[in-house]
């Protein structure tokens, strides 16, 4: 236990660099949109390129992905039926709501936990997967019908292929189904690109939070506490459960079930908030308090699973 807590204590570490960096004023709030980008489009896809070509297929299709879809199912509806009942929001704020309570954040932190406190990078894969391949383009889709001069159903499912994550994780999948061998001369420099993924996307996510801001009266706090409730405790109580008693898991993979599971919301959904110009306020007080709760819950998953 006190070896995950550790490595989970090492990630907040550097991400605190990170806010200390921004507030101390070393790097300027527009260098994150700077490492960001460097994360996203280059190193992490680098990383799960590596990771995924060289991983036990096991891994990669485990019942990590049944108790993902089985949490974001049950979030998903709870949120949709309480807005129902309080017959709050217009369709656009409904499926940005429901990103933020069930949208994990799989990229800038699912990766450097998947990595180093589970010990295996190959367990993040699934959920991107299942995010990058279903989520979103179900998501667009609704969110483009809802804009003026919406995409057509074509371009809305395509644009999950056209994600730097999706590409490098499905590429390093073909290599793990086919056994095709990379060649040393190639995967060496992908290999040494794919190391800076972890540190930068931390580094890049603490300056992030250096220029947050306190939440104003903006309509949304009622919307924040339920998604954050939703995505920080009964998203991972339901991969717990279903884990535990539907799948009979115990050990190492009932762990990553449930802390894959309590990943804050991904920073992502404020970008769509924001490009959609709906929910900006809710998604930005989600991501931002998700995060901070996240936190200790998953030392707490650690100090009691791992």
């Amino acid at each position: 236990m006190s070896e995950v807590v550790g490595a989970l204590a090492m990630l907040v570490a550097v991400a605190v660099l990170g806010y200390l960096a921004g507030v101390g004023g070393a790097l300027r709030p527009q260098d994150e949109l700077v490492l960001s980008r460097l994360a996203f489009r280059v190193a992490t896809p680098a990383l799960l390129f590596t990771t995924v070509a060289a991983a036990d297929l096991g891994s990669i299709f485990s019942p990590v992905l049944v108790t993902n879809l089985a949490g974001v199912l049950s979030v998903q509806a709870v949120f949709l039926a309480a807005a129902f009942l309080l017959r709050r929001g217009k369709r656009a704020e409904l499926v940005i709501g429901t990103l933020c309570a069930s949208y994990v954040n799989a990229g800038n932190l699912g990766v450097p936990v998947s990595v180093h406190v589970l010990g295996d990078g190959a367990l993040i894969a699934p959920v991107l997967l299942s995010q990058l391949l279903v989520m979103t383009p179900v998501a667009f889709l609704l969110l483009d019908r809802d804009a003026s001069g919406g995409a057509s159903v074509r371009e809305a499912l395509g644009r999950p292929l056209r994600n730097p994550l999706t590409v490098a994780t499905l590429l390093g999948l073909g290599v793990a189904l086919t056994g095709a061998g990379v060649p040393d001369m190639l995967m060496r420099p992908i290999e040494l690109v794919g190391a800076a993924a972890v540190p930068v996307a931390l580094i890049a996510y603490g300056l992030s939070l250096s220029g947050a801001r306190r939440a104003e009266g903006d309509g949304h706090a009622r919307d924040v506490a339920l998604a954050v409730a939703l995505k920080c405790f009964v998203q991972p109580g339901v991969a717990y459960l279903v884990g535990r008693f539907a799948l009979g898991l115990d050990g190492g993979l009932l762990f990553a079930a449930t802390l894959l599971a309590a990943l804050p919301t991904a920073q992502n959904i404020y970008v769509y908030a924001v490009h959609y110009g709906t929910a900006k306020p809710l998604a930005r007080h989600a991501v931002l308090v998700s995060t901070l709760v996240s936190i200790p819950v998953m030392i707490a998953i650690s100090g009691l699973l791992g």
